[in-house]
């Protein structure tokens, strides 16, 4: 099977590059299930119930979150009912939502994760044991799972890759908006990226606008951050092959496209 993993969508502009894109890459890739960073779709911070079914009705299969699942507060009803959501599993017991899943395509069952890291985050459960954990039980239903593991430190990234090499599908990282070139299998036959990247605007910092972030670096005075809106707009993605009978992958290819308005 081949899989999609596309790095945090940002905003308006992000949707758009989905809403232009999305079903061009998914028939010229030959993809069979697409999964998306959401945690930014609403204004750049946070998403609700409007932005993540405008992305499923572009063709993203899952929505997977990070640190910023909770800033929209209207989500927070939405997201226990949309079971193709799956927020940070190393948030506290009894917080909304799901923190791993299930699901079908082409008669296949397949797992997703997600976590976010400790290193430069907010203080949550240790991701390496929570993700194990969940490895566990959906190894029970398939051998095809992905992960996406929403953090800061490369370091931690790389590691959450070792730790679970051979268990899992793929580890991709999340968070840091920049696309890394270190995509590989790793030695026991997972495949690895640092970070996705993002999809959203080009011409920005991390997304947000950028004379407001300089405005902010060389005053230290606070700063509401807009999300980007000129210029052309960036997707980035993986696309990754999983053997359907080991869940081992076969291929990882980064996907790094840009779109005029």
């Amino acid at each position: 099977m081949r899989f999609l993993l596309i790095g945090d969508v940002i905003g308006k502009p992000g949707r758009q590059c989905l809403r232009d894109l999305l079903p061009r890459i998914i028939q010229n890739y030959d993809i069979d299930f697409t999964i998306a960073n959401g945690e930014n779709l609403a204004s750049g911070t946070g998403f609700n119930e409007k932005t993540a079914n405008e992305l499923f009705t572009y063709g993203v299969d899952v929505l997977t979150m990070g640190n910023h699942v909770w800033d929209k507060r209207e989500a927070i009803p939405y997201i226990d009912r949309e079971k193709r959501i799956v927020r940070p599993i190393n948030y506290p017991p009894g917080t909304p939502g799901q923190g791993y899943g299930t699901f079908h395509a082409h008669g296949k069952t397949i797992g997703i994760i997600n976590a976010c890291g400790r290193v430069f985050m907010p203080a949550l459960d240790c991701p390496f044991r929570t993700v194990e954990k969940a490895v566990q039980r959906l190894k029970k239903e398939t051998n095809i799972i992905l992960v996406d593991f929403h953090a800061e430190a490369t370091s931690e990234k790389i590691a959450l890759g070792r730790y679970l090499d051979g268990t899992v599908s793929a580890v991709v990282g999340t968070h840091t908006h920049v696309q890394t070139a270190d995509e590989r299998i790793l030695t026991h036959g997972t495949a690895y990226i640092t970070d996705l990247g993002m999809t959203g605007p080009r011409e920005s910092v991390l997304g947000v606008d950028p004379e407001i972030v300089l405005r902010k670096f060389t005053t230290q005075m606070p700063a509401r951050f807009e999300v980007a809106t000129k210029g052309p707009l960036q997707f980035n993605a993986v696309y990754v092959d999983v053997d359907e009978t080991t869940g081992l992958a076969c291929e990882i290819s980064r996907i790094s496209d840009l779109h005029e308005l």
